[in-house]
């Protein structure tokens, strides 16, 4: 956050040309903080597309926000990357987001240049931050250069020549890890072998793989550093492949509401071609739609084209029912890694919405669903019992954008109850039930078997068949696995369960039953209704037997105060269950590392300010999950209750007529 993302990019379309004069975050003038609220808070809130070239290469560059609140645009985009550049603030280094970030950029393969921005401004430390990278992110980085006169107006980058024997040995020892070749020759002190060249192929090979990762340094503001960077850009980083010629495939990581509310998907292309007026498929639970317009980008703006190929980023009008994470044609051509899938946690705290007008309850609905389809993690929840609309969050300042939003656009003015921490259940044993076809207590038409077990953290929900695929028509299977993903979003206590393991144990239907005259019994034929209905009970009781832990989500913090507040502010963490490592003395100040409640970050936001003169410096990111201490806490079901079987069959029954559905 603040690192200068906004500002490199804004500073990046001036080199190549596209705009002639600077924009400023502080001004709100630069191209990609387009909304009004993104212009007044001086943040990023969504990410935006510009391209500029580069020489013969086209580059498409995605700003996303640095806010750990707004972390769902960056998880968007991750899937539709060749490459990356993680921006490191110069005097405020490694921060908790910076970590979260590379870890996952590295766990997806994803070729990441670092570049250390804000070398002039006072307190920069490029060497510092050098070394915080090499400790607290990877080993696997090799400075590409200095700066001279750092902290002042008159910082300037400068490359190491190639030909420098200290860097060449330096950038040798970094490469020769992952390369026999350049070992060999590094340990015999072969200097001849280890030339310039040699070297910066090496390096272009192991960045593209994600190996190892060079840094660079500069400044955005003053321009100085920048060329470095867009020559490795070009250089370093992997161009798209794919050929127009070929079955179209893309990936929509991105969908907003144009001015007369439709719907525009942003689309990553990969393979073909879409035109206006193609009837374009779409592999997820859309139907296909037919564009009625593209545009693409180039020179920094979204252009109207008739065709986008692959290769580029498409804006695409006329498929009203996409979503994202959709794909648009040829799932197959869709590389591997850009599948699209969850990288980070999801949101950790949850907040009831309220109109301040009661007639306005069915406008927030719709507005608040259609905030979903942009952000699909806000995970909008409607409990029917208290008539109350719930959602999902990362923190207050995405908060405060939801409010904002709802009255700048939507005009509806609303107020938030208190926010409340979203835990999760952790499975903790194996757990196993069957209800059989015909038998009591079952009073569906279907015989369904579920065994549960633990998954490790962040492996997300798995279902697997334990009987044979062709003991029963594929839509029952499909109907109870679907239903297994849809009844862990509340588990025994009413939280998500997000990660373990349901096998399919037992299976068993009746076929269908037709009198003489062909005419369909649905008293004595089972349908996929059944499977629905019956999957829930079973799952439940299979996750009792299991046995669930309720777990809160824990947020990684640094904090730096100054040193003669350090003894007032312990207490303070102590009292809301911060859990701070030793202190590091720096300077006149104290930085501390811990893990902190997610219910309880804001609290200590709101207080530090006054606990610190003003002074204190605060950021946090999700980390994990633990248990909670003493009785679980409970969350209300939004639907019908499997847990009381008499209640949830008679419900069933009463809402379908019969209990074969």
């Amino acid at each position: 956050m603040d690192a200068g993302k906004t500002s490199l990019t804004e500073r990046l379309l001036h080199t190549a040309g596209v705009v002639d004069e600077l924009g400023s975050v502080d001004d709100g003038s630069t191209r990609t903080d387009s909304l009004a609220l993104e212009r007044r808070r001086g943040i990023t809130i969504k990410s935006a597309v510009v391209s500029f070239p580069l020489d013969d290469v086209s580059v498409n560059l995605i700003d996303t926000p640095g806010h750990p609140d707004f972390i769902a645009e960056v998880e968007r985009v991750l899937s539709v990357l060749d490459g990356a550049v993680l921006v490191v603030s110069a005097v405020e280094g490694v921060q908790p987001q910076t970590r979260l970030l590379l870890r996952t950029l590295r766990r997806l393969a994803i070729p990441t240049l670092v570049f250390v921005n804000k070398v002039d401004r006072r307190g920069a430390d490029g060497d510092r931050v050098l070394a915080e990278i090499g400790r607290k992110l990877t080993p696997a980085v090799v400075a590409m250069g200095t700066v001279r006169s750092p902290g002042t107006r008159g910082a300037r980058a400068v490359p190491y020549a190639p030909d420098d024997a200290a860097f060449r040995a330096r950038l040798a020892e970094c490469l020769a890890e992952r390369d026999d070749a350049l070992l060999a020759a590094y340990v015999d002190d072969d200097l001849a072998a280890l030339t310039p060249a040699r070297l910066r192929a090496a390096l272009a090979e192991q960045t593209r793989r994600a190996e190892v990762h060079p840094v660079f340094f500069g400044s955005a503001i003053t321009g100085t550093g920048i060329t470095a960077l867009t020559d490795a850009v070009k250089e370093l980083l992997p161009a798209a492949s794919g050929t127009p010629d070929g079955p179209l495939a893309g990936a929509v990581f991105k969908v907003e509401r144009g001015p007369a509310g439709e719907k525009v998907a942003y689309a990553r292309l990969y393979s073909g071609a879409v035109r206006v007026r193609d009837r374009v498929p779409l592999a997820g639970p859309a139907a296909d739609g037919k564009v009625t317009a593209v545009s693409v980008f180039e020179r920094g703006a979204a252009v109207p084209r008739e065709t986008a190929t692959a290769g580029q980023i498409a804006q695409l009008w006329g498929l009203g029912d996409v979503r994202i994470g959709d794909v648009l044609g040829d799932v197959r051509a869709v590389p591997e890694r850009h599948a699209p899938r969850r990288h980070f946690a999801p949101p950790t705290l949850e907040t009831v919405v309220v109109p301040r007008r009661a007639a306005d309850k069915g406008a927030l609905h719709a507005a608040l669903t259609q905030l979903a389809e942009q952000d699909p993690l806000i995970g909008l929840r409607q409990d029917p019992l208290r008539q109350e609309i719930s959602v999902s969050l990362y923190g207050e300042v995405q908060k405060e954008v939801v409010e904002a939003t709802l009255a700048e656009e939507y005009g509806i003015g609303v107020e938030f109850r208190g926010t409340t921490p979203l835990c999760v259940e952790r499975v903790v044993g194996t757990g196993a039930h069957a209800e059989i076809i015909d038998t009591a207590p079952n009073p569906f038409l279907a015989t369904v078997g579920l065994r549960v077990e633990p998954a490790p953290p962040g492996a997300g929900v798995a279902f697997r068949l334990g009987v044979e695929l062709g003991s029963m028509p594929y839509a029952f299977f499909k109907a109870v696995e679907e239903t297994v993903r849809e009844t862990l979003r509340q588990g025994v206590y009413g939280w998500e369960v997000p990660d373990c393991v349901v096998t399919m144990t037992h299976s068993g239907y009746w076929p269908r039953q037709s009198h003489a005259h062909a005419v369909f019994d649905k008293s004595m034929s089972s349908t996929a209704g059944d499977f629905r209905q019956l999957t829930p009970l079973v799952l439940m009781d299979a996750l009792r037997a299991a046995g669930t832990r309720v777990c809160e989500p824990l947020h990684r913090f640094r904090l730096a105060v100054p040193a003669d507040v350090f003894g007032t502010l312990l207490p303070v963490l102590g009292r809301l269950r911060a859990v701070p490592r030793a202190p590091v003395v720096r300077g006149s100040s104290y930085v501390l590392d811990g893990v902190i409640p997610a219910a309880h970050v804001h609290e200590l936001e709101r207080l530090l300010p006054g606990l610190t003169r003003g002074e204190g410096e605060w950021d946090s990111a999700f980390e994990r999950y633990e248990p909670v201490r003493g009785a679980p806490p409970t969350r209300p079901r939004t639907d019908h209750n499997p847990l009381d079987r008499k209640e949830y069959v008679q419900r069933v029954t009463r809402r379908t007529g019969t209990g074969s559905g």
